[in-house]
């Protein structure tokens, strides 16, 4: 009975302090508010009813009168950007810059976003200008980074590189895997000028950068095959496998072609059969499938398009399956399944896709870097497609 009297007079007690408080709070709010300037609220009745420009000069007006209120103007800053209204953006960022009394990390905060609004209006020398000028302070990895993307847009790759290099010493984080593309984007440029010893030497420095990248290798091969070192060429593309298997299928026709023209085309049909046991896919059967019929025999690739169904079922699968059904048909039949295999060809023929797994971004053709988020290696070698059971 002692402890319920106690509650009693303990609850009263309690509800009596809570009230008290919220009336403090209530009278903290309205002397804030009353504290504002009225550019404040002008501003903010510009800004819903949309009067930006009008809203942008009521806010610097509040910046003038007092110097706490520049979190609103990055706010709005910021907010203009997002809306793609990046002249508007400049203009608030600007402004910012402008005010001598400014305090020095502000200053920085304010030239990064003015670099950020540069940069998605597409003036990225002017970007470029105001990321260089933070080299050092709390926004200097994320201008680095910045940087990094501005040189990767514009495909240069050496300062891509030197950048890159600058943010692993600052333990940003590990650009290893993208410095090994841009030197690949090297490799690429020289390959394409003929400078096969430069485009060798890019692609050392690739490897050294990220051991396992094999579009280095895939490209290695390729230079191999334009200085006619065909075994090299199959060396280096066999080695694709033991990195990373996924990437089969960029090398397979490549493969067979150096095979056949070292007249061992049996010996690299023999190799893709070995492929598609241990590494089976439906792009690699694809592209193997011609091939195996051709060296070894229509039987051996309707087996392996057998197999492959019965463990990954897809459409590609079933193409190849009626091509291989359609040769040893009877000719009342033949009409039927060839039939099937062009309206399979025509229902498939825009259906593959490779897909960014980082944003999702579709493509019909596989790319090292994303047209979408511009990431690097972020596509699976293989097409996505509908499965034949859905």
């Amino acid at each position: 009975m002692d402890l319920d009297f106690w509650w009693l007079l303990v609850i009263p007690l309690i509800f009596g302090l809570g009230w008290m408080a919220a009336r403090f709070d209530l009278k903290h709010l309205l002397a804030e508010g009353t504290n504002l300037p009225r550019s404040y609220f002008r501003g903010l009745n510009f800004l819903l009813s949309e009067q930006h420009d009008k809203a942008i000069d009521a806010f610097i007006e509040v910046a003038k009168l007092d110097p706490e209120t520049t979190e609103l103007h990055f706010a709005l800053g910021n907010l203009f950007r997002r809306r793609g209204e990046t002249e508007r953006a400049i203009r608030v960022h600007q402004n910012l810059l402008n005010r001598t009394d400014l305090p020095v990390v502000e200053r920085d905060h304010a030239l990064y976003e003015l670099g950020q609004d540069f940069l998605k209006a597409g003036l990225f020398d002017r970007a470029e200008t105001a990321f260089e000028q933070l080299a050092a302070g709390i926004y200097a990895s994320e201008a680095q980074r910045s940087l990094l993307t501005i040189y990767s847009i514009q495909k240069d790759w050496q300062r891509a590189i030197a950048i890159a290099e600058r943010l692993e010493v600052l333990g940003v984080q590990s650009c290893r895997q993208q410095i090994a593309q841009f030197y690949c984007e090297l490799a690429e440029e020289a390959l394409q000028r003929k400078q096969l010893e430069q485009a060798r030497s890019e692609l050392e420095r690739s490897l050294v950068a990220h051991p396992a990248n094999a579009r280095a290798m895939i490209l290695q091969g390729q230079v191999e095959l334009a200085l006619g070192n065909l075994t090299a060429a199959i060396d280096a593309w066999m080695q694709i496998e033991k990195e990373n298997a996924t990437y089969l299928p960029l090398v397979a026709e490549k493969l067979m072609s150096a095979h056949e023209k070292l007249g061992l085309a049996e010996q690299g049909s023999r190799l893709l059969i070995d492929y598609l046991e241990r590494h089976a896919s439906h792009d690699l059967l694809d592209l193997a499938y011609p091939y195996i019929a051709a060296h070894q025999g229509v039987e051996a690739a309707h087996a392996l398009a057998r197999a492959q169904m019965q463990k990954a079922p897809n459409l590609t699968g079933m193409i190849r399956l009626l091509e291989a059904q359609l040769a040893n048909a009877e000719m009342e039949r033949r009409s039927e399944l060839e039939l099937m295999r062009r309206l399979l060809i025509q229902r498939t023929k825009n259906l593959p896709r490779y897909i960014c797994r980082d944003c999702g971004f579709r493509a019909r053709f596989f790319y090292w870097q994303c047209p979408g988020c511009r990431g690097w290696e972020t596509y699976a070698s293989c097409r996505t497609e509908p499965m034949a059971h859905s």
